[in-house]
């Protein structure tokens, strides 16, 4: 006799929903009455562009955002990924030497940074992008970026004229460590790339933290949801690889619990465009507060029922310290100082490799600590790879 793939017997069927998988459920009954008994604490949900903050006691919510609509953002990432874009051409030829889509994209590379160059200038940054955070900078900044896209077009025409050099080893010695001399470049992209993903992070953490500072949080009680997809599928599902967590932790001066911090990638993400329509955000606080709360619900269970052994404890053991033997680390590493460029590169290299990694994240947490230790003041942060940086004055 075959048996039914499909069979349920309605008996357990009825015994496992009355605890779970449905809305009159014990479970579900427990979340809401636990949520009913609490504070109405105040909500923030992190998406991957915007923050929203629900007052709670029938306040309206407010909304920041912090990623794609943020001026100078994706002028920024340009020039942070033309050492990947490179590295990934060397790839391309690798496997397909005799082919002509490396040479093709390497042209397309080439004409899309020439005319990003023609279009930089300090005006562009002081006038144009106008980003607070970078007043002061301008000039450093416009010097940097153009320095950036001509040694990448020097080193892309030596390429196209000598493909034999378009190696991991050639790009490493004379583009990224500029240890070479082959395009005269004097300063190591390396330090351009984290000098753009710092500047991003500078803008947005000084920005985050005006903001959650004007609202005067009881950061103890707070309740933060982080949301949906964060960058690449695998990435920021974790405290220690979600840029957006380092962020609110250093804006809550650390006051923030850990435990009281969920990320829920596959939760659905508050969506809307701009300008914001807020009773359509607000529509959203009912169902996010659910979502905590029953996050939450569940783990208050442990204590209950299995008193006297180890309680969980978020990890708070910090950033891995280099040393000179240190060969492999499984998480970010600390940073010593703007001039501590074996882990700030090590950082670059980790989010590449590790999938949980933001991209966009490698100094943001850099950032932010800079910032709330200094009061928030950007000019007062030093920016590595810019800052006492000698990059030829093109602009003066």
């Amino acid at each position: 006799m075959t048996a039914n793939p499909n069979f349920q017997s309605p008996e357990f069927l009825r015994l496992f929903e009355t605890y779970t998988a449905s809305a009159d459920s014990i479970g579900a009954k427990m979340t809401h009455a636990t949520a009913e008994a609490a504070p109405d604490a105040a909500l923030i949900v992190a998406t991957a562009a915007d923050f929203i903050l629900f007052p709670g006691r029938g306040r309206p919510p407010e909304v920041e955002g912090y990623r794609l609509t943020t001026r100078g953002f994706k002028e920024l990432a340009a020039v942070s990924h033309l050492g990947p874009a490179l590295a990934s051409l060397v790839r391309l030829r690798e496997l397909d030497p005799e082919g002509t889509l490396w040479r093709s994209e390497t042209e397309r590379l080439l004409a899309a940074t020439v005319a990003a160059r023609e279009a930089n200038s300090v005006a562009l940054w002081r006038d144009d992008i106008a980003v607070p955070a970078y007043r002061g900078r301008e000039t450093a900044i416009a010097n940097m970026v153009h320095y950036a896209c001509e040694v990448t077009e020097r080193y892309i025409a030596r390429a196209l004229a000598h493909p034999e050099t378009l190696t991991a080893a050639d790009l490493r010695t004379h583009y990224l460590e500029a240890t070479g001399d082959a395009i005269g470049a004097s300063v190591p992209m390396n330090k351009v790339m984290i000098a753009t993903f710092f500047l991003v992070g500078l803008d947005t953490g000084h920005r985050v933290i005006a903001w959650f500072e004007r609202h005067r949080i009881d950061w103890a009680n707070a309740m933060v949801l982080i949301v949906g997809r964060q960058g690449r599928p695998t990435a920021g599902v974790t405290w220690s690889t979600n840029a957006v967590c380092s962020m609110i932790l250093a804006s809550s001066h650390h006051a923030l619990p850990l435990e009281r911090v969920y990320i829920a990638p596959h939760a659905p993400a508050p969506t809307f465009t701009y300008p914001v329509d807020l009773p359509a955000v607000s529509a959203h606080e009912a169902p996010m507060r659910k979502l905590w709360w029953a996050t939450r619900a569940m783990s208050d269970l442990g204590p209950m029922m299995y008193e006297g052994y180890p309680r969980f404890a978020p990890g708070r053991g910090g950033r891995p310290v280099l040393q000179p033997d240190t060969t492999e680390v499984s998480e970010m590493p600390a940073i010593g100082g703007p001039e501590d460029w074996h882990a700030l590169n090590t950082r670059m290299r980790v989010i590449l490799e590790d999938p949980r990694q933001l991209l966009a994240g490698c100094v943001t947490d850099y950032a932010a600590d800079q910032l709330q230790g200094n009061g928030n003041d950007p000019l007062k942060a030093v920016v590595p790879g810019l800052d006492g940086t000698d990059y030829p004055a093109y602009f003066s």
